[in-house]
């Protein structure tokens, strides 16, 4: 597959393909002991991204990928580079590709399992499933893994497995000697069992003749560089160096000479990673639920001329090298791609054994979770408030309901929950446990304003400090109903500036196509006395670039509370639905939601919530204040900058009509729709237009717009592009610093007579 994409299929651009031929090899025996003979269909699996081609084959061999995808591996529309749930047809459960974040997943996957058989309302007919993830040994270098491996010691992680590829290289070299003896230590502390796949069976036998004591010690203490050399060079130098190190004219001696050189190569290559006998054996034996890893010896390019060098990471068999192994292997020329080429028992016999796999016992194992209905939106009032406040509020009124969506609801925080506003939902939900813990404050009658009691039935998830771990946590939450046959609505609080802590796990939740509810908060430097370290500047541009994410920024409490109740429905859009409302793309097949959110209280508009409005608000702007013929300025805000923008107008307009305020709730929103637009007017559909479009053509063509956002001015930027109105942008652009609201606003330009001044420039003409 890798040769034919890379040598064989017509490179028109000139650019590498790869595929990873030296990284696939090392995980042949591996998987294929675990795909044919030990994995069931409740068990979900994280491959090593390197070993995607091996993958490909073996559903391929089971009949859930075809040829055409295998032949056009790497290409477009073929057989991914990595196995992708969104981009692949065969049977992927797990995303991989950014090293390390897979194998984690695994871990938060279990959790989620047992937090939905704890629940009364989850069928209970299916069995429990062990999470499995293939590990490359330099994917431990990845620091998510051991801030995963803390976060399952504290939630009593059970029902994972994780399988080191033990090959002991990287992409640049061979890894420190001694990395066995960390690796070991690390999973015990975390209460790990573990198990060492160091010896095959043929080495196995080989210690136990005479002399093999001696072997085996010396194979023990090889430094890691020396083995992988060897294994390069063949048999020939194998038999030099033992001869030379450990030969003794007697029982060792006699027990490298028994074998040729070729027997020997296969004898010191007979690692415990590469005998299937071995990997039956050990994976077989484990009884129970403790989470499990094995680290399983391997050599990198194990059967093939690169085995063990130090540069075969992206290196690639020759043409010739290629001929040489399919002629080892029995395979006639041209029928490379035949299912049984090479093998000798019959393809029936063969069909037989792939069919009773227990792994391909169904047809399908992706399962499906009934919709949650929504309940409408929870309004709270309109006494001044802050969106994180009314977050609090709207969350609360939902947890007083009797209803699915109430039940179905799981909200998850890395230690946060109380600053982000969950404490109101903690109380009435609790937090989840497998079994109950008291609340040891409230045991001894300590006044708290938070009852943290942990049960089985509660619904908020505790997470330590580490933004990672949320995303991850979210990502397999936001999966339940396809891993597991439960529908969840994940919400996961944190720090606005802290998005960034976990942006890739956060991109690679949203690749995985999970549903969750994202609320960060507090945004940009309203958040004024705690420093610049604390103040988000960037986080509206991540909302607006995501793929797989849509962003609001909401000024007011009952735009919020539409944008909620929108977002429930928005998470469990399959594609199949809702095509009416394609406006762009992603209203079909739906996403995750990202909310921006601010602590500082504003007024609220006294004002109906029609159904225009509600249209408006989701699809990401309205008129709080629509131009007149005579409109000169136009003055565009998103989120808390709503009270400045309204004083600006004010003070610039008075009882003129030639000021207009633009309420933005999601530039993300708006600028998809307009690029939607573009592309079908490019393809043909001159007669489309977009929201934006249909606003802005309100307004004079010569007037001005002035944007205003706390945060980036990028974000709002765009704008004068839509139809060509002379734009000034204002935001923040630079670390803040300690002090007022006031007084920050005014440093970086955003308060109400900063906009004003900005307004004032376009008066008087073009």
């Amino acid at each position: 597959m890798i040769h034919h994409a890379n040598h064989i299929r017509p490179n028109v651009d000139g650019v590498k393909v790869g595929g990873h031929q030296a990284s696939s090899a090392s995980m042949a025996a591996i998987m294929s002991a675990l795909y044919f003979g030990v994995l069931k269909p409740e068990d979900r699996v994280a491959i090593k991204p390197h070993a995607a081609p091996v993958f490909h084959a073996i559903q391929y061999l089971f009949g859930k990928q075809n040829l055409d995808s295998l032949k056009a591996f790497r290409g477009f529309g073929g057989a991914q580079s990595y196995p992708s749930r969104t981009k692949d047809t065969d049977d992927v459960d797990i995303s991989t590709g950014s090293v390390g974040l897979g194998v984690a997943f695994t871990a938060f996957a279990s959790m989620i399992q047992d937090y939905v058989r704890a629940k009364p309302w989850a069928r209970k007919d299916r069995p429990e499933g062990r999470m499995v993830a293939l590990v490359g040994d330099a994917e431990l270098d990845e620091g998510n893994v051991y801030e995963c491996l803390l976060e399952g010691w504290k939630h009593g992680l059970r029902n994972t497995w994780w399988i080191i590829d033990y090959n002991r290289q990287s992409l640049d070299g061979v890894v420190r000697e001694g990395l066995y003896d960390r690796i070991e230590a690390i999973f015990h502390a975390f209460n790990w069992e573990v198990v060492t796949l160091k010896y095959g069976a043929l080495q196995r036998r080989a210690f136990a003749e005479p002399g093999g004591e001696r072997l085996k010690a010396w194979i023990d203490a090889c430094p890691n560089a020396v083995y992988s050399a060897l294994m390069f060079r063949g048999g020939a130098a194998w038999r030099e160096r033992l001869n030379d190190e450990i030969g003794d004219q007697g029982p060792v001696t006699a027990l490298i000479g028994r074998r040729g050189d070729a027997e020997l190569a296969e004898l010191m290559g007979n690692l415990g990673g590469h005998c299937i006998e071995s990997l039956l054996e050990q994976f077989e034996s484990v009884d129970g639920d403790r989470p499990t890893v094995f680290i399983a010896y391997t050599v990198k390019g194990w059967g093939t001329p690169l085995a063990g060098h130090k540069d075969n990471h992206a290196g690639q068999m020759t043409g010739a090298q290629i001929e040489t192994l399919r002629t080892a292997m029995h395979v006639r020329e041209g029928h490379e791609w035949d299912r049984f080429e090479g093998l000798s028992p019959s393809p029936a016999a063969l069909e037989l054994f792939l069919a009773s796999a227990p792994f391909n016992s169904q047809d399908s194992r992706r399962l499906t979770s009934a919709l949650v209905p929504t309940i409408g939106p929870q309004f709270v009032g309109m006494a001044p408030t802050s969106t994180q406040a009314a977050f609090g509020k709207i969350l609360d009124a939902i947890a007083k309901t009797d209803s699915e969506l109430a039940r179905r609801i799981v909200t998850t925080s890395p230690d946060v929950t109380v600053s982000t506003n969950l404490g109101t939902w903690v109380n009435r939900r609790h937090l989840f446990a497998s079994r109950e813990l008291a609340d040891v404050f409230q045991k001894e009658r300590i006044p708290s304003a938070q009852k943290w009691q942990f049960t089985p039935e509660g619904q908020h998830i505790e997470l330590g400090i580490a933004e990672m771990n949320l995303f991850l946590l979210l990502g397999a939450a936001g999966l339940s109903h396809s891993l597991f046959g439960e529908r969840l609505l994940p919400i996961g609080t944190l720090y606005d500036p802290f998005i960034a802590r976990g942006l890739d796990a956060l991109n690679y939740a949203c690749y995985q196509d999970a549903r969750f509810l994202l609320v960060a908060t507090p945004s940009g430097v309203s958040l004024a006395g705690e420093g610049g370290a604390h103040q988000s500047i960037a986080s509206p541009l991540i909302g607006l670039s995501q793929d797989g994410l849509a962003a609001f920024e909401p000024a007011f409490a009952d735009e919020l509370s539409v944008i909620m109740d929108w977002a429930f429905d928005y998470m469990q859009r399959d594609g199949g639905r809702r095509a009416d409302l394609a406006v762009w793309p992603r209203d079909a097949s739906g996403g995750s939601v990202y909310l921006r959110l601010s602590t500082r209280g504003i007024e609220q508009p006294p004002r109906e919530m029609t159904s225009a409005l509600v249209s408006d608000i989701i699809r990401g702007a309205y008129w709080l204040r629509p131009p007149e013929p005579s409109c000169e300025v136009v003055i565009v805000y998103q989120g808390v900058l709503a009270s400045e923008a309204v004083a600006a107008a004010g003070t610039i307009g008075g009882d003129k009509r030639n000021v207009a305020i633009l309420a933005v709730t999601s530039a993300d929103r708006l600028n998809a729709g307009w690029h939607a637009a573009q592309r079908a007017r490019q393809h043909g559909d001159p007669d489309a237009s977009c929201h934006i479009e249909t606003l802005l053509a309100q307004a004079p063509r010569n007037c001005g717009i002035v944007t205003a956002i706390d945060a980036h001015p990028a974000t709002l930027g765009w704008l004068g592009s839509v139809l060509g109105h002379r734009t000034i942008t204002l935001g923040v652009e630079h670390f803040g610093q300690s002090g007022s609201v006031g007084d920050l606003y005014a440093h970086f330009g955003i308060d109400a007579a900063a906009i004003a001044n900005a307004a004032r420039s376009f008066f008087g003409g073009r």
